[in-house]
């Protein structure tokens, strides 16, 4: 056995006892060996006839590493105890092999490590840069080696384009060497210096699990060094980063802004990034077809080019926009010549001719941002109707529109990146507007030609657009764009037309010509039409604006304005986090690691301050959708009239409570109405002691039911909760009815009587101490202990034991009623039982303060007999007509119905993730009340799988929660709105994230 054999050759001359466990080699063999004190090595017995140069030049390349960088990770050197480095040694066939041995790195090879964050892909870069930084001078003889894998000789395979049989590939290698020819001369040019050469996914190895970051632990594997320019081992390592990446381009930015930090490059190495990279990828491809020409049984060598060719073939990206972008991530001029027209248009800035005929200097500026704006109502239409209004409240004469501003105005397909509505989105304005009536005449800055003009008539679109190229002095080209003219100036001007400085050369069109706008000039800068020649994005996506404010910068000085007059500041986070955490408690708790702040919903939808849309599957609150028309008209209306109490007469309080009446049996009949579910509970309890003269109350154990001193005191949830004040004597706590981890399972079908007999010796606990008991109070399907549905029959056969011992029965409904089940419209329908008592909250205002609770009049009339009973704001006339509106849009939108839908797909699309990770414990839940019990591979609570997977749901842009004693149960509850887009994006990306935990 050969791990025999090498194990007694490592201890006969290393000293070290371990076991070995053979690693994948190419060539030479690997092992890993793992000593009593569980350190590590890795012993590397070279194939017979390897050169001893080949295995010198890496122990002296890993030894000047360790010598002059000492904190990066590359492996040391194990020398034996004589001081020898390598030796020449028999292996089990007794043939010589040179041995060597270094030191085990922790972590896993980044091909199979998940997920390949912007942070990661950054630090393979950084680590990357400060290898070659160190490598610069290191000296070997062998560096200089004649091989296929030398990419400034990739040129070799131009002769080898016949072994690609598809024409269509052909052409595309064909296409790289052609543009390696171009760049060849540059290369050669350049210093060349000693490089890894092959720092591909499984020779980079990462540590970090879970929510961890995750960090480079290591670059191995030496053996393919040579001597090459330095931008040749950021391109090798690059090739392999962006396959199969889901953006490519930002992974790509990432890496090379990585390297730039630890090794700074220049403009002319950034330029040989993305034609060095293509062609590596080339090089693999066609060495491997030729490879499979002489190992025909072996599929293995074809299929490994699947990646390649994927992003060969689908990732056409124009090479002058890479170089633009990787430049900007680099923090240099997007293209030369860029940093002198900036300088020039700084010094010339008060000197242009004025664009709209006078000085704009005192001219007001409107906001159409996220924050600021309400354009459009529906982020994901903007109608012709409103976009030929859009910035009508800064009236109809001259005012200017922000550059770097986030709007969502920009709702066309064309401004979507992926294939959802909450995927990314362009959003962030690249120009100056300037607002002004139609056929406003604009005059030219400065001398230009034209270089592109053009009636472009979509809706949404520029309409007539004019790009016009300028020089400085000192020949330095740039570009400005005119949009959402007069198409009229494409019948008067033509490509190469002079336009000298102050000329009149066209005038604003109305909406019915410039692509369905209110009348204003889009007016762009760019210093490169590299890549987007006349098609300029006159909107950025807010995670590419170190790039786009790059190309195109602010155009303030063309105007004669200050730069910070016309660009715009969204507010920032981190001053809203600092704020939140000077002036608010610290037990005030902030969903997600990196907090979200959101300005603005629409149904199941949120956006960010830059105009990031997430989806919306956490929040309950937002009943029929965030921001519903029918709600904003009810309260406006409302607010003109007045808003008054329940000491006056009103007819909307009647009429709201004969809706909420309506929608439950007969024996419930009188409604008191309260500013939340809380204040809704702690009226439960008064009633419920009026009515037995009881204090006691039984009550699940993990419930919760608000934040009042009174319903603290029966929601274990909190009072048993670190720092809590622990259970009062007159609450007695009986098992929550969870047939997944409770005392009687799912294969018991006794279960929910079983469950309810522990209601018996709560009771007589209570009786014994003398409390008495009031009542029972119960979320109808525990929420925050894990989105539990009891088995049917539990909560009837609790009532029943309740009402015998003289106690009233409250169904706390504020997480399930109102339709949210599908099937039912309250969750005490689904277990045969009737309260006495329910409450409603939260769900029932769609995020309006409003509390509802429901009784007999028996009871009321219990309750009747003491103190009077008055809420300031309970019952207003306002909370009156928004709560039916609630009840009627659930109704009219079919909004149950939705959820019966809905949340059948999702529970089949979730129950299909169950067989298929074993970290999916359970799947449980109803309409749109689901959850997810996370576990461990040992079935224990997984809380940290828990707490990842809800983060990285946020990083795919969902949002989502987490529940359950053990905090591991994922809840989904999303607003009654959600379609199949939402459940489709819901289960897609969660089966990425749970196999990112394989």
């Amino acid at each position: 056995m050969s791990e025999l054999h090498w194990a007694t050759t490592l201890q006969q001359n290393w000293g070290i006892t371990a076991n070995l466990t053979r690693l994948d080699g190419e060539y030479d063999l690997n092992y890993l060996a793992e000593d009593e004190d569980g350190q590590g090595y890795i012993l590397k017995a070279m194939r017979p006839g390897c050169e001893t140069w080949l295995v010198d030049m890496q122990i002296k390349a890993l030894e000047h590493i360790e010598a002059g960088a000492p904190d990066l990770p590359c492996p040391r050197v194990v020398r034996t105890p004589s001081g020898d480095s390598m030796l020449e040694l028999p292996d089990e066939n007794g043939d010589l092999c040179l041995v060597w041995l270094q030191n085990r790195l922790p972590g896993v090879c980044y091909a199979k490590k998940a997920p390949k964050t912007p942070d990661l892909i950054f630090d393979v870069g950084n680590v990357l840069g400060n290898c070659a930084k160190t490598l610069a001078d290191f000296q070997h003889s062998g560096l200089q080696r004649d091989f296929k894998w030398d990419l400034t000789t990739a040129d070799w395979i131009a002769d080898q384009l016949d072994c690609i049989a598809d024409p269509a590939r052909c052409a595309i290698i064909a296409d790289i060497a052609a543009e390696f020819a171009k760049i060849k001369p540059a290369l050669a040019s350049m210093p060349s210096q000693a490089i890894h050469n092959d720092a591909n996914d499984y020779n980079i190895l990462v540590t970090g699990e879970l929510s961890e970051p995750r960090r480079v632990s290591g670059f191995i594997d030496l053996g393919d060094m040579c001597a090459s320019p330095r931008v040749c081992d950021l391109a090798i390592s690059a090739a392999y980063i962006v396959l199969d990446h889901p953006n490519p381009e930002a992974a790509l930015a990432d890496i090379v802004a990585g390297f730039h930090a630890a090794n700074p490059l220049s403009p002319a190495e950034v330029d040989l990034i993305w034609p060095l990279l293509r062609a590596r990828l080339a090089v693999s491809v066609v060495n491997s077809t030729l490879m499979a020409v002489d190992n025909p049984d072996d599929p293995y060598v074809v299929i490994s080019q699947g990646p390649a060719w994927r992003f060969l073939e689908g990732h056409p990206l124009n090479g002058g926009l890479v170089a633009a972008r990787l430049r900007a991530a680099c923090e240099l001029p997007v293209v030369d010549g860029a940093d002198r027209v900036m300088a020039y248009l700084e010094a010339e800035r008060g000197n242009f001719a004025p664009l709209m005929g006078t000085d704009l200097t005192e001219t007001p500026m409107g906001s159409l941002s996220v924050e600021n704006s309400t354009w459009p109502q529906n982020p994901f239409d903007l109608p012709a109707d409103e976009a030929a209004r859009v910035g009508e409240e800064f009236g109809d004469g001259i005012w200017l529109g922000y550059y770097h501003e986030p709007r969502l105005i920009y709702t066309a397909d064309a401004f979507r990146k992926g294939p959802y509505r909450a995927s990314d989105r362009r959003t962030v304005h690249l120009a100056v507007d300037g607002f002004a009536p139609a056929e406003t005449l604009l005059y030219a800055p400065l001398q230009g030609t034209v270089f592109a003009i053009e009636n472009r008539n979509n809706h949404l679109d520029y309409g007539g657009v004019i790009i016009l190229r300028h020089e400085t002095p000192d020949g330095d080209a740039f570009y400005t764009l005119y949009g959402h003219l007069n198409p009229e100036c494409c019948n008067r001007l033509k490509l190469g037309d002079s336009i000298e400085k102050g000329a009149e050369f066209c005038r604003l069109g109305d909406a019915s010509v410039n692509g369905g706008w209110a009348p204003h000039v889009h007016f762009q800068l760019a210093l490169t039409t590299d890549g987007i020649e006349a098609d300029w994005p006159g909107v950025g996506d807010p995670d590419e604006m170190y790039m786009w404010q790059a190309i195109c910068p602010n155009p303030a000085g063309l105007l004669n304005l200050p730069e910070d007059k016309v660009c715009y500041q969204p507010t920032d986070k981190g001053e809203v986090l600092a704020g939140r955490k000077a002036h608010f408690g610290g037990n005030l708790s902030l969903t997600y690691t990196d907090p979200v702040m959101l300005v603005r919903g629409w149904k199941h939808h949120l956006f960010d301050e830059w105009g990031r849309p997430y989806l919306d599957a956490y929040n309950n609150v937002p009943h029929v959708g965030h921001a519903h028309p029918r709600i904003q008209a009810v309260a406006a209306d409302q607010l003109k009239r007045m808003n008054s109490n329940t000491r006056y007469l009103h007819p909307a309080q009647t009429t709201f409570a004969e809706k909420v009446l309506s929608k439950l049996p007969e024996p419930f009949e009188v409604c008191f109405f309260v500013n939340s579910g809380t204040e809704a509970n702690e009226l439960a309890l008064r009633l419920a002691r009026a009515h037995t003269g009881a204090k006691g109350m039984v009550t699940p154990n993990h419930g919760y039911h608000g934040n009042t001193t009174g319903v603290i005191d029966i929601s274990a949830y909190k009072f048993n909760a670190p720092g809590g004040i622990g259970q009062t004597d007159w609450v007695e706590l009986v098992e929550v009815a969870d047939d997944y981890r409770g005392s009687f399972k799912r294969d018991d079908p006794d279960r929910a009587q079983k469950f309810a007999d522990l209601v018996d010796p709560a009771i007589k606990t209570l009786q014994d101490k003398g409390h008495g008991l009031a009542g029972f109070i119960a979320e109808t399907f525990p929420s925050v202990g894990g989105q539990i549905i009891p088995a049917k029959g539990y909560l009837a056969a609790v009532y029943e034991k309740i009402r015998a011992a003289g106690g009233v029965c409250i169904a706390d409904e504020v997480q399930t009623g109102l339709g949210r089940l599908g099937d039912y419209y309250f969750g005490f329908e689904h277990q045969g039982a009737l309260p006495d008592i329910v409450v409603m909250g939260k769900p029932i205002g769609n995020g309006h303060p409003l509390g509802v609770l429901v009784t007999t009049k028996e009871i009321a009339d219990s309750f009747a007999k003491g103190p009077e009973f008055f809420s300031t704001f309970g019952g207003s006339n306002l909370s009156c007509r928004i709560g039916k509106e609630v009840l009627d849009i659930v109704d009219d939108e079919g909004l149950q119905d939705n959820a019966r839908v809905m949340g059948a797909k999702l529970i089949a699309g979730l129950k299909a993730l169950e067989k298929k990770f074993g970290c999916v414990g359970d799947v449980r839940g109803m309409g749109l009340f689901l959850g997810l019990e996370l576990i461990n591979p040992d079935g224990s609570e997984g809380k940290e799988i828990c707490s990842y997977v809800k983060n990285r749901m946020r990083d795919h842009r969902i949002l989502i929660g987490s529940e359950g004693p053990k905090d591991n149960i994922l809840k989904i509850r999303p607003p009654l709105s959600v379609d199949d887009e939402g459940v489709e994006m819901i289960l897609g990306s969660l089966g990425q994230i749970l196999a990112e935990l394989d």
